[in-house]
């Protein structure tokens, strides 16, 4: 399981990820230096680590690398999120906390995911109204 990025390692990879292509450390300098003041070996030193770690591959073109993403945002995202589900004592209880904290839009999402992996056997809906829930019975 990877190890959360750190917030200029994500910074990095945000930048890698959205291209989807080769960057030098020159292109992701600059479009840093939009946001903040930061060095060209501080951005080099960055996505050298990420390639040790082995977020980043490089070939030298030149003098210079081009670094490409090994995987997905979407990924690692997916491997964060299996890490904390799986180092939960309660998996369940877990999941159940996740869900109910889910946006009207991440639900959908969540809707969407399972139509695509086609989990016959999982069923996604609401729950049943308890007696006195329902809309216009009084509590």
């Amino acid at each position: 399981m990877p190890r959360p990025l750190g917030e200029l390692e994500d910074t990095v990879m945000t930048r890698v990820w959205r291209w989807n292509r080769p960057v030098t450390v020159r292109e992701v300098l600059e479009d840093l230096r939009g946001d903040r003041a930061i060095a060209y070996t501080t951005v080099m030193t960055v996505m050298d680590n990420l390639h040790q770690k082995g977020w980043l591959r490089r070939r030298q073109e030149g003098r210079a690398y081009r670094y490409e993403a090994v995987s997905t945002r979407a990924a690692y995202s997916a491997a964060l999120m299996n890490e904390a589900w799986a180092s939960s004592d309660n998996a369940a209880a877990a999941l159940v906390e996740f869900f109910s904290r889910m946006t009207p839009e991440q639900l959908d999402a969540l809707r969407d995911a399972l139509r695509v992996v086609q989990l016959d056997e999982v069923r996604v809906q609401a729950p049943e109204k308890a007696p006195g829930n329902a809309p216009g019975e009084g509590r």
